[in-house]
């Protein structure tokens, strides 16, 4: 007999980042956005963010786009940092029901993202413009052109999409670096995850759509019979298109996709911010007086404590490490 599929799973993420400096740090001012969402689709249920040295002031805002960031000071001098971020995350099913042969078409969304004087504001307009990492380049709209036609329903044309990227270009790591512009992977073939959301953000907006970049986290799995390894994981970037009148409770007018791994992100994808690129949701930034040479080493273990069908436990199960 099949067992039913999963449609709730609770992970455990612990993401711990290690700057060291060839010169002490007199003061520095950083920004954290390292706390998962809580949404209709994932619900975090504890979380603890810990720095060393210890911050003299900290304070936790949310942002325009609705993320969740941590500032915190820094004035005693200091050749290391260390910044521990650990969180238990429910997280469930959104896209079971999807129908991407359903829903408004690439021109029916276009139009109702059309500015019209004295229009109603559409808030998902704010992702439908250039931003600093996803230019707008008429070499993205014709490469994008082929799957995004105006009579295909938008949910069916954006994973046609999601996979031709996919298809197209080989993920290789340290091909690229935050600074690599989008034509550059779009020339090359090739990069990583968060190249392919930018890549395809620009696809989407040069085609008068609106997407939205994610970051967050990825469960892997380790080959039959190995043991997961602490740190191996990495943070992980996405991207979500605009369609309205999914009819999904769980996740509103926005899709998710997943570029990298092409699919619909599911039970092992955890949420930790979105906004316009990479450069509003970047987990870690800050300003520093002195400090020299730095490296920077940064490890991610995510575990799977539990999944199942129905209604699962609210209470927290964490209590340090799995």
């Amino acid at each position: 007999m099949t067992s039913p599929t999963p449609d709730w799973a609770r992970l455990w993420v612990e993401h711990e980042t290690l700057y060291h400096y060839s010169i002490p740090v007199e003061h520095a001012l950083h920004v954290a956005c390292l706390r998962p969402l809580t949404d209709d689709g994932q619900q975090l249920m504890q979380f603890d963010m810990a720095v060393q040295p210890s911050p003299a002031q900290q304070n936790i805002l949310i942002d325009s786009y609705g993320n969740s960031r941590s500032h915190f000071a820094l004035h005693a001098a200091h050749s290391d940092l260390r910044v521990t971020a650990i969180s238990e995350v429910l997280v469930r099913a959104r896209y079971a029901d999807l129908h991407a042969a359903h829903g408004p078409t690439c021109a029916e969304v276009r139009e109702r993202l059309r500015y019209r004087s004295h229009a109603p504001f559409e808030p998902a307009s704010e992702y439908l413009h250039a931003s600093p990492y996803v230019p707008m380049l008429p070499e993205l709209r014709d490469y994008a052109q082929a799957s995004l036609q105006d009579h295909r329903p938008l949910a069916e044309a954006a994973i046609d999409l999601m996979q031709r990227i996919h298809r197209d270009f080989l993920y290789a790591p340290a091909s690229t670096d935050i600074s690599t512009p989008v034509m550059t992977v779009f020339e090359q073939r090739r990069g990583v995850c968060q190249d392919f959301a930018h890549l395809m953000l620009a696809c989407l907006r040069a085609c008068g759509l609106a997407g939205r970049y994610v970051s967050g986290y990825l469960l892997t799995v380790p080959p039959p019979g190995q043991a997961p390894m602490v740190g191996a994981d990495a943070s992980h970037a996405w991207l979500s298109v605009w369609v309205p009148g999914l009819g999904l409770d769980r996740a509103g007018d926005w899709l998710d996709l997943d570029p990298t791994n092409a699919c619909v992100p599911g039970l092992h994808h955890v949420r930790v911010a979105h906004g316009r690129d990479f450069g509003d949701v970047t987990p870690l930034r800050g300003v520093i007086r002195g400090g020299g040479d730095h490296t920077l080493l940064v490890r991610v273990t995510t575990r799977l404590l539990a999944e199942g069908v129905g209604e699962p436990a609210l209470a927290p199960t964490w209590g340090g490490a799995p």
